[in-house]
């Protein structure tokens, strides 16, 4: 969306939605002395290492090394982009998020936000509607839909339309411009434009906020292209969105299953038959994206794909782009249909229960795997071994980290009869966690500099203290001292209330990494003695580092004498 989301909103709704019960609303916590603790969501562990720090207003895990505030649990936890974060965070406020204008120069641009893009697409949904239901001409598209025993309650639910066979049917009902950038016009090399769709059965395609996004088209005799989609627009994109997912969570927010088919017919043909739980991917491949988006909502996916050459490329491509979606807790499943039947003729040949109980005994993902992969190879052989050696290991250490990859890891090593070694990235990985989790539980020593830098972020308030204590950093020199300098100028010009907002300042910064873990080191300071430990740590490093400085004058003007400006400074040294 374009405008800017202002600082200060940002910072304003750290402070409003407390991250404790954003996160327990989707991970249960427990108290644990003053923090809150869970099993991990982004790692497979046994024993809760995932800890939330109300008064820091964030959150860290000590098995596998994420941290962050509210906005990146939302980031990390339903794989959105940072506006999306903001947008969800927002939204569970219960506030809007405001946008302003992005400053061009000395002039401000006069680009609109996208809004308008959406207003114009709801409207052109309500033409559609309204030329299905009144119009002679959407006739044509009633009588095909009753053919398909489509009612009109479905219908309405899905927002079916019309497009009427002209070439300027929007043309006289909306602007030009605001068309154009819905991408309902097609614009000439001449520059002359008409209506992209027309005589078509027109099929809304909303977002899970239920704002209409674009439009998918079906003509209604033998002409090609038989479906036509939107093309991508700022707020239309067809690898992000999934047609039907609206009107399933409307319907159920957290739903068993989802069923993915691959039209927009077989969405509303289930639904006709009380099967509301089909989303169909928009005459594409089913991206990685739209995995991750459905995962949101539920913890099995099951892809509906007709039996012919197409519908088994297309459920393997999605069988690729779901490996990486597949941690711990998620299930895939592949349920191919009889050749020359797709979902609503299955389902009027077999009914509601034996559709269902075909989807309940569908293939898991694992066996549909391996089925393929090795299906027309000689495993009796080493050169056959080794063929499904080359085709499987590479897609399979897509596979996130977790119980599912080592068992999938251990079907391939049983199939080929080796012992395979792990990826070098998943043994050093698995080596930091040891390490980390060490039996001895005793804590790596900190040094002076990462204790303080640890206890600003922590506590940004005592930023404050080293103004009134007058300290010149400056004429100090020490490992760290360059982050130290910056969070405190950080601190003096943002004033954030707590880690949270100034975690936010440094994202997409260099020193975002080494905040996020000096944010969420484990101190042992006792409830509010965080003044007290933080003026002993920082007079203590001041001290440190003058002796170090001295020291190093004194050798080096034994050794090669000094400039005036140094022996100012051992002078002043000296006096203490």
């Amino acid at each position: 969306m374009s405008g800017k989301i202002p600082r200060q909103f940002i910072d304003d709704l750290l402070v409003r939605v407390d991250i404790v019960d954003l996160i327990d609303s989707r991970v249960p916590l427990k108290k644990s002395g003053s923090n809150f603790t869970a099993r991990c969501p982004f790692h497979t562990e046994k024993t809760p290492s995932f800890s939330v720090n109300r008064n820091k207003q964030i959150y860290h895990c000590f098995g596998c090394g994420v941290s962050g505030n509210a906005i990146g649990f939302l980031m990390e936890f339903n794989h959105l982009g940072f506006v999306e974060a903001i947008e969800d965070l927002a939204a569970f406020a219960g506030v809007d998020v405001p946008r302003e204008l992005v400053e061009s120069g000395s002039e401000f641009s006069d680009k609109k936000s996208v809004s308008h893009i959406y207003d114009v697409l709801a409207g052109v949904a309500a033409f559609y509607a309204e030329q299905l239901r009144g119009n002679i001409e959407g006739l044509q598209a009633v009588d095909y839909l009753k053919a398909r025993g489509v009612s009109g309650e479905l219908a309405r639910d899905f927002l079916l339309g019309y497009a009427p066979d002209k070439w300027d049917a929007l043309l006289t009902r909306f602007g030009q411009a605001e068309l154009v950038e819905a991408g309902m016009l097609v614009v000439r090399e001449d520059g002359k434009v008409y209506d992209r769709f027309r005589r078509r059965l027109m099929f809304p395609i909303r977002d899970k906020r239920n704002r209409v996004v674009g439009f998918g088209g079906r003509v209604l005799d033998d002409s090609l292209p038989k479906y036509l989609n939107s093309p991508e627009t700022a707020v239309f994109s067809k690898s992000k969105e999934l047609y039907g997912l609206h009107e399933l969570l409307a319907r159920n927010t957290k739903p068993e299953r989802i069923l993915v088919v691959e039209g927009y017919m077989d969405v509303i043909a289930l639904a006709q038959f009380g099967v509301f739980n089909a989303v169909a991917a928009l005459g594409t491949a089913t991206s990685k994206v739209q995995i991750d988006l459905l995962f949101r909502f539920t913890s099995e996916l099951v892809f509906c794909f007709d039996g012919d050459n197409a519908g088994r490329q297309a459920a393997w491509k999605a069988t690729e782009a779901a490996l990486p979606c597949l941690r711990d807790g998620r299930q895939i499943k592949i349920m191919l249909l009889p050749q020359g039947q797709d979902p609503d003729s299955l389902v009027r040949a077999e009914g509601l229960s034996g559709f269902v109980e075909r989807i309940g005994s569908a293939q898991v993902l694992s066996d549909y795997f391996f089925e393929n992969v090795a299906g027309s190879l000689e495993l009796a052989t080493v050169e056959g071994r080794s063929q499904l050696l080359a085709a499987a290991k590479p897609a399979l250490e897509k596979v996130p980290t977790g119980f599912f990859r080592d068992m999938m890891f251990a079907r391939l090593q049983e199939l080929a009869a080796t012992r395979m070694s792990l990826p070098v990235v998943e043994k050093q990985t698995r080596l930091k966690s040891k390490i980390n989790t060490g039996k001895s539980g005793q804590s790596p020593r900190v040094s002076l500099a990462r204790k303080v830098i640890a206890l600003l972020l922590q506590y940004p308030h005592l930023g404050s203290v080293v103004e009134r204590q007058g300290l010149r950093l400056e004429e100090l020199s020490f490992a760290g001292m360059e982050l130290l300098e910056d969070v405190l100028q950080r601190i003096a010009l943002e004033k954030p209330e707590n880690s949270a907002i100034l975690l936010e300042v440094y994202r997409g910064s260099p020193q975002e990494k080494v905040v996020k873990a000096l944010a969420s080191l484990e101190l042992q300071v006792p409830a509010g003695g965080e003044e007290a430990e933080f003026c002993g740590a920082l007079q203590q490093l001041c001290k440190q580092a003058k002796e170090e400085l001295l020291n190093r004058l004194i050798e080096k003007e034994s050794r090669e004498g000094l400039m005036f400006e140094e022996k100012e400074v051992l002078r002043k040294l000296l006096k203490g």
